[in-house]
C-alpha cells in the first residue's frame, strides 16, 4: 500500500512538516514523487520511519539514526531485537521504580522503616541489571567474572553522595567529549582532560585503575555496534575520538 504525506502523518501520528524534514536531511526520502507533486511513500519508507521513531525514542539524534540505517550492512532484524530489548529493561525499570516509590510510601507513613541504603537500592540494582543483559557477557569475556562481580559490588556499596558524584561526573565525561571533539585533536588539552575525567569515572566503577584496561575498554567502545552508538548519540565519531585521547593518555601515564 502507498501513503501520501498527509496519509503517513496521519498514520505514524508524525506531522507532514516533519516528514518533509526528513526528506530534506536524506533521513526518509519518499519513493516517489506523483505527476502532482505528492510524495508518495510505500512499505520500505514505512519500514523506515518505524525504525527512525524507535532510535529517537530511545534517544538517538538523527545524524546518529541517519547514519545507523542507511549503513550498507544495516541489519533490520537484529535492530528489532535490539528495540524489544531495551523495551523490555526500560518496562523493568518502571516496575522497580514503582516498587520503591511503594516502599518509600509505606515508610513515610509509618508502617515499615526504610534505610537510607534502601532509598537508592532500586536506580542501583537496575542499572547494574541493565549492563549485565546488555554488555554482560562481553565484559565477562574480556575481564573475567571476579573483576565484574568486584564492580557490581563497588558500585552497590556507594553511599548517596558517592552515587551523585559518580553520575556528575558521567556527565562532564560527556560535555567535555563533546568539546574535545570539536577541536579534532584528542592529544590536545580538552582531548586529554576527557580521557583524565574518563580515568575517574571508570575507577569510581570498578574500584581500582589499571591502563591497560582502560585503552582496551575505549577500543571496546569503537568495535562494539552498541557501545559506539551510546558514545555517538550525541557525535557521530564521538567513540572513536575519546578512544584515540585515552591511548595517548594510558601511553604517557
Amino acid at each position: 500500500m502507498e501513503y501520501t504525506i498527509k496519509k503517513l502523518s496521519q498514520l505514524a501520528g508524525v506531522s507532514r512538516r516533519t516528514l518533509r524534514y526528513y526528506d530534506e536531511i536524506g533521513i526518509l526520502k519518499p519513493a516517489r514523487i506523483n505527476s502532482s507533486g505528492y510524495r508518495i511513500y510505500g512499505k520500505k519508507e514505512i519500514d523506515i520511519l518505524q525504525q527512525i521513531l524507535f532510535y529517537r525514542e530511545l534517544g538517538f539524534n538523527l545524524d546518529s539514526i541517519k547514519k545507523i540505517i542507511h549503513t550498507p550492512d544495516f541489519d533490520e532484524i537484529n535492530a528489532l531485537k535490539q528495540h524489544h530489548n531495551q523495551l523490555l529493561a526500560r518496562r523493568q525499570q518502571i516496575d522497580t521504580l514503582i516498587y520503591n516509590v511503594e516502599k518509600t510510601i509505606s515508610s513515610k507513613e509509618g508502617r515499615i522503616k526504610m534505610r537510607d541504603e534502601e532509598k537508592f537500592e532500586g536506580f542501583k540494582k537496575k542499572l547494574i541489571e541493565d549492563n549485565e543483559k546488555e554488555y554482560g557477557k562481553e565484559i565477562r569475556e574480556k575481564y573475567g567474572e571476579e573483576a565484574v562481580k568486584k564492580s557490581n559490588q563497588q558500585f552497590m556499596n556507594m553511599t548517596e553522595e558517592q552515587y551523585n558524584e559518580l553520575k556528575e561526573l558521567e556527565k562532564k565525561v560527556f560535555e567535555t567529549l563533546k568539546e574535545a571533539y570539536k577541536t579534532g585533536n584528542p592529544e590536545g588539552e580538552l582531548g586529554q582532560k576527557t580521557a583524565e575525567l574518563h580515568k575517574k569515572w571508570i575507577t569510581f566503577c570498578w574500584g581500582s585503575y589499571n591502563p591497560e584496561a582502560h585503552a582496551n575498554l575505549t577500543q571496546m567502545y569503537v568495535d562494539d555496534e552498541r557501545f559506539r552508538a551510546y558514545y555517538d548519540k550525541e557525535q557521530a565519531g564521538s567513540a572513536v575520538f575519546l578512544r584515540d585521547a585515552v591511548k595517548i593518555y594510558t601511553e604517557n601515564i
